[in-house]
């Protein structure tokens, strides 16, 4: 059974199909994601069935997650792309823009949303005025704070082991 044929099964013909919103959200999105990878094909014997549940392929979460993800921008290829993957939680940039970088063009830069702290070295927060560690600072030393050094532990603490 192709995505846009109508099921025999009897569920889909009592429940129908499940609504498409009017205007989609992040959430939205991700969840059409993890519908069409989770309820992605399982061939068995007698044909393909959802992989999650066990309904004829495809299942109604498989075909609402499709046409949330073309509603957004995806084409087939993409979303097909996603399904082997097989990570329910890739992101999808929210709003959808397909644009080609140029040959040899390096990603662009953004500056960090508004509301959260900027990102110094190993991901922590940096505070505001403050600066980064530098390559050649001694380690131990607070930088940009006036007083004597942190010391490192002289030999790490000796615990009993576990047998």
């Amino acid at each position: 059974m192709r995505v846009g044929e109508q099921s025999t099964d009897p569920i889909d013909q009592v429940l129908g199909e499940v609504p498409v919103p009017a205007s989609l959200t992040p959430e939205d999105v991700r969840l059409a994601v993890r519908a069409v990878v989770v309820h992605a094909a399982e061939e068995w014997p007698n044909g393909p069935l959802c992989r999650n549940d066990g309904a004829s392929y495809p299942c109604r979460l498989h075909r609402w997650g499709r046409r949330v993800l073309e509603n957004h921008g995806l084409n087939e290829r993409q979303i097909d792309a996603l399904i082997r993957h097989g990570n329910p939680f890739v992101h999808v940039p929210f709003p959808f823009t397909y644009t080609t970088p140029r040959p040899g063009a390096a990603p662009a830069r953004t500056a960090p949303a508004a509301g959260y702290p900027a990102r110094g070295q190993a991901g922590r927060p940096v505070a505001p005025g403050a600066r980064p560690a530098a390559a050649g600072m001694r380690p131990g030393v607070r930088p940009g704070v006036p007083g004597r050094p942190v010391t490192p532990p002289t030999a790490a603490p000796r615990w009993p082991r576990a047998s």
